[in-house]
């Protein structure tokens, strides 16, 4: 059983982490950071839900399953899903890595568009290297919370 620190800490605190991996995330091919570090602190804040408020409520609130009442979550249904973003991150990582031998560019090539007139920014430049990025960043959310749920099994 946690306590009402512990699960008010979390409510504070989760949102700011996952802001801050989107901006890591997004920012990443321009600067140190991307896919790997931004999916680490996207961990962390898995992490602290599960401390602060159990897997029941990663079931329910963040996966939007239903539990049956009276019955524990299945933990394989958890790391299932966890498997299977992993699975998608490594797709869209290799697939981005290929991608530049079809236009006869060398293996990870990347490139970037910059847009003009955007409202709000005026100024935005699209890179490819987001795509690599948000493939890392789904295989190391989905592996470390596969870990982090099979050691939280024991």
């Amino acid at each position: 059983m946690t306590t009402v620190v512990m699960r008010t800490t979390a409510r504070v605190v989760v949102p700011i982490v996952l802001v801050v991996a989107l901006s890591l995330l997004l920012e990443g091919h321009n600067l140190p950071g991307g896919g790997f570090i931004a999916g680490v602190l996207t961990t962390t804040a898995f992490a602290l839900l599960y401390l602060a408020f159990g897997l029941d409520f990663l079931e329910r609130g963040v996966l939007g399953r239903e539990v049956e009442s009276g019955k524990a979550p299945s933990r394989d249904r958890v790391v299932v899903a966890y498997r299977r973003l992993f699975a998608a991150g490594l797709a869209i990582a290799v697939g981005s890595a290929l991608v530049p031998l079809f236009f006869g560019v060398p293996f990870l090539s990347q490139t970037y568009v910059v847009l003009e007139g955007v409202p709000i920014y005026g100024h935005v430049e699209l890179a490819s290297a987001v795509v690599f990025d948000l493939g890392v960043y789904c295989v190391v959310v989905g592996g470390l919370l596969t870990i982090l749920s099979a050691v939280g099994a024991e």
